[in-house]
């Protein structure tokens, strides 16, 4: 008996597919608070239709649908790049390097959430369909790319499950480190203290002391508590912050008032007010399990104050909803000390060009050696407690 066929299907707009179609594959567990909420229809939609990707942002969308007799078995969240930006899986080299050599490295293709560094299942499969669809999509994507003569795919932040099932499929593999805070079960943030060597507990206690201190108070907000005018504070951070990283925001306005109506329960907002002005914020999205740090910018400097409402008041959170994970987003090594142990990032790579793919794998294997001995040496530096191998002799 034949085996039937799985249909591909390229989306040029998240309003061609319906929300639950979409959703079943993104939060296949049905729950009301997905393990990623970046993946959802709600959160990549808000991107499209608040103008923060489409025409002339350099984020084209092609978003990948797999049918099996018509039923939405798989899709992926893919965009046609005229740049590298917004990805945080840097490929600048390999872009410059291509086009020494006389290629044409930009436009490629990327599946990935926008702007967002953080690990989920870029592969989204209807429960039951893992194999196949995966399978499906990640073959999908390469045909698009090959016939279209483009010079890459990347898969960026995808679990570790994907990148092996990609690996199986002839990708490459790439990793890298973030620094993520992991609950040890804490019931207070005072029993997270207690994990740490002594000089650190003293360290957190007087920066947090000393944040707390910048004259003003601190509102953790989400939901309902979330208001217009707090948007509107935030957005000056948020746009100050991003002309000094990036030159100009990746995302408009309109994202935050579309995000406020329809995800605000996801949403965790920590603002800073002093003299009824607010001075800093942090932007908190809330998953499953975990806690992503997304955004931060203030318009007045204050001692610790960055450390306080990024991460301690992110831990503050977890360990009341008894969340899994903070993660904090890309880079930053001052995480380390705050209690945020170095982690294993993962993405997928598909390079048209034979011999520039074979120098791009023996790069990587190169890289890979070195993120695991990093994050080796990062974690004995940690903040935590050593443990003495005698005591449980």
């Amino acid at each position: 008996m034949q085996e039937k066929a799985v249909e591909i299907q390229i989306l040029t707009s998240l309003a061609q597919i319906d929300a639950q179609e979409w959703d079943a594959c993104a939060n296949p567990c049905g729950d009301a608070r997905p393990t990623d909420p970046f993946t959802t229809h709600r959160f990549l939609i808000a991107l499209e239709d608040s103008g923060s990707v489409g025409e002339g942002t350099g984020w084209q969308p092609h978003y990948l649908v797999a049918r099996l007799d018509g039923k939405v078995i798989a899709v992926a969240p893919m965009y046609g790049k005229s740049h590298s930006q917004g990805e945080y899986i840097f490929d600048h080299n390999w872009a410059h390097g291509y086009e020494h050599a006389g290629g044409k490295y930009y436009p490629k293709l990327q599946i990935a959430v926008p702007f967002t560094p953080a690990t989920g299942r870029r592969l989204l499969t209807r429960s039951g369909y893992e194999e196949m669809g995966q399978s499906a999509l990640i073959q999908g994507a390469i045909q698009v790319a090959a016939e279209n003569h483009l010079s890459s795919l990347h898969i960026t932040f995808c679990t570790a499950n994907e990148a092996t099932a990609g690996v199986e499929m002839g990708l490459l593999r790439r990793t890298s480190q973030q620094f993520h805070w992991v609950n040890q079960d804490y019931q207070t943030f005072d029993g997270f203290l207690a994990s740490l060597s002594s000089r650190k507990r003293k360290s957190i206690r007087k920066e947090r002391a000393r944040a707390n201190d910048f004259g003003g108070e601190i509102l953790c907000l989400t939901g309902d508590e979330i208001l217009p005018e707090h948007w509107d504070a935030f957005w000056h951070f948020y746009q100050d912050t991003g002309a000094r990283k990036w030159g100009t925001p990746y995302l408009t306005r309109a994202f935050f008032d579309i995000a406020h109506r329809d995800m605000r329960d996801d949403i965790l907002l920590v603002l800073a007010r002093r003299d009824g002005k607010y001075v800093a914020g942090a932007l908190n999205f809330i998953g499953k399990s975990s806690l992503y740090g997304r955004y931060w910018g203030c318009v007045e400097d204050h001692p610790y104050l960055h450390f306080e409402l990024c991460y301690y008041r992110a831990i503050d959170f977890a360990i009341d909803h008894k969340l899994a994970t903070v993660e904090a987003g890309a880079q930053g090594e001052h995480k380390l000390s705050r209690g945020y142990l170095p982690v294993e990032t993962h993405s997928l790579h598909w390079i048209s060009d034979p011999g520039f793919r074979d120098a791009v794998a023996k790069s990587l294997e190169a890289e890979r050696k070195a993120v695991e001995e990093d994050i080796e040496v990062l974690t004995a530096y940690g903040p935590f407690k050593k443990v003495n191998p005698d005591e449980h002799s």
